[in-house]
C-alpha cells in the first residue's frame, strides 16, 4: 500500500504542475488581458488567489506522499 501512496505522490505533482499550466494559459492570463472590467476581475481572483491555492495544496500533498509521510508504520 506504501508504493501505491508513493505512485499516487507523483500523480499529484503532475496533476499540480497541470492545474498550474492550465489556470495561467487558458485562465488566467486571457482574463486579465481582456478589456471587460468583470474579466479582469475574475481573471485576478483566479491567478492570485485560487491558483496558489490549490496548486499549493496539491504540490504539498503530492511531496509528502513521494516522501512516505504517510506510511504506517
Amino acid at each position: 500500500m506504501d508504493a501505491v501512496r508513493r505512485y499516487l505522490g507523483v500523480v499529484w505533482l503532475i496533476l499540480a504542475g497541470s492545474c498550474a499550466y492550465f489556470g495561467i494559459v487558458y485562465f488566467g492570463i486571457p482574463k486579465i488581458t481582456s478589456s471587460k472590467p468583470d474579466d479582469i476581475v475574475f481573471g485576478s481572483i483566479i491567478l492570485f488567489v485560487l491558483l496558489p491555492l490549490i496548486v499549493g495544496g496539491l504540490a504539498c500533498f503530492g511531496y509528502y506522499a513521494l516522501q512516505g509521510e504517510y506510511a504506517e508504520e
